[in-house]
């Protein structure tokens, strides 16, 4: 049993595994290696691209799928995560896939018998939305050594972005942040936007995250998309090799303009195609 709570506590050897898993399974038609597994996707922040492709993953590989809905349980009635967790656990599930607004939440439940898969945690941790942008990456350029990155935006409160660093630097990348100076919060080495656009192999937007701030932005989002987003114009001064992604859901004329979502360097849409194998791998490596 392996449970997945950060990327920290997996070696690169383990990483490149994942992966390889990940890329296997892109090139088969027909998986069901969990057939019959009991799964519970516990969800209490909103969630679009992670829930349902864990959904698509589960169903692939011929899990049992239960959504836990936190509006509809006792945890109106006061009961703690750690008792709710231990609920699905004492009644039958085999897996928990959880994402919670608490940095770390996942700590009390290290005891916990069953595999437990970190969906997001506060501004923390993304295991598996930084193994599918890994994932691209490789497929792109098939190696991380040597690899130039800028992380664009809201670092401060992007969990995305806190757990590419850290994974991108074991690997062999060499990271940057860039974006408002009011979202740096000291996580990796600051350069400016346009060092960026002409120097990097992968220029990594991240969302304005309007609902975690406790203040407003100062720039309007047509100064945000002039000085920190990327338009054509950009675009068109990064290197030949060069892609863009995104973990999405994005913020269209804010950090990123609409011809560029589909542009020839924009990754976004097939990073989403791979975060499905990448989480049908990690689903089968909880279970080693």
């Amino acid at each position: 049993m392996n449970h997945l709570f950060s990327l920290r506590e997996v070696s690169v050897l383990d990483i490149n595994k994942i992966l390889d898993k990940a890329e296997s399974y892109k090139n088969k038609r027909k998986f069901e290696e969990l057939n019959g597994k009991k799964v519970v996707n516990l969800f209490f922040e909103p969630s679009t691209r992670t829930h349902y492709s864990f959904i698509s993953a589960e169903k692939n590989l011929g899990m049992k799928v239960t959504n836990f809905n936190p509006q509809a349980s006792s945890l109106k009635k006061g009961e703690s995560l750690y008792d709710t967790i231990k609920t699905f656990e004492s009644i039958g599930f085999d897996a928990m896939i959880i994402r919670h607004p608490q940095n770390n939440y996942f700590e009390p439940l290290r005891g916990i018998k069953v595999p437990i898969l970190n969906g997001g945690d506060g501004t923390g941790n993304h295991p598996t939305q930084s193994l599918l942008d890994l994932m691209t990456i490789r497929e792109e350029f098939g190696k991380f050594e040597g690899l130039k990155c800028t992380i664009v935006g809201d670092i401060r409160h992007s969990r995305v972005a806190h757990t590419n660093i850290e994974i991108m630097k074991r690997l062999g990348m060499k990271v940057y942040i860039s974006g408002p100076k009011e979202f740096d919060d000291g996580s990796g080495e600051y350069i400016d936007m346009d060092t960026a656009i002409k120097d990097m192999d992968v220029i990594m937007l991240l969302r304005v995250q309007y609902e975690r701030h406790g203040y407003e932005i100062q720039l309007s989002k047509e100064d945000y998309l002039k000085n920190y987003g990327l338009t054509m114009d950009k675009v068109n001064k990064m290197k030949d090799h060069a892609i863009i992604l995104h973990p999405a859901p994005f913020n269209r004329k804010t950090e990123i303009d609409d011809d560029v979502v589909e542009c020839e360097k924009s990754r976004i849409f097939k990073q989403m195609t791979n975060g499905v194998f990448v989480r049908m791998a990690v689903l089968e490596r909880a279970f080693e």
